[in-house]
C-alpha cells in the first residue's frame, strides 16, 4: 500500500484585455496508483507579477502574451484606478 502526492499545474489560461494568466494547480493523492482525492489552488497572473517563482512553463506563457503593449495597457489601467482620482 503505497500513498502518492502529485502536484501539478492542470490549467493554465489567458483571460481578458490585459491577458490576465489563471493557474490551477490540482493535488492529487493516490493509493497504489488508484486516485483517492484530489484538490485544487487557482491564483491569477498580472502583467507586473513578479513570475520568478512560477514553474518553466507558466513563465513562457506570461512572456509569450504579456507584450510592451499589454504591459504598458496594464499599467495605465492601475493608474487610473487609483484612489483620488
Amino acid at each position: 500500500m503505497a500513498l502518492t502526492k502529485e502536484v501539478k499545474y492542470d490549467k493554465v489560461e489567458i483571460v481578458g484585455d490585459y491577458k490576465a494568466v489563471q493557474c490551477r494547480q490540482a493535488t492529487v493523492i493516490s493509493e497504489d496508483g488508484k486516485e483517492l482525492s484530489r484538490s485544487f489552488h487557482r491564483h491569477v497572473l498580472h502583467p507586473d507579477s513578479d513570475i520568478s517563482g512560477e514553474p518553466q512553463e507558466v513563465q513562457d506563457i506570461c512572456n509569450a502574451v504579456w507584450s510592451d503593449e499589454v504591459k504598458a495597457a496594464w499599467a495605465e489601467f492601475q493608474e487610473s484606478q487609483s484612489i483620488g482620482e
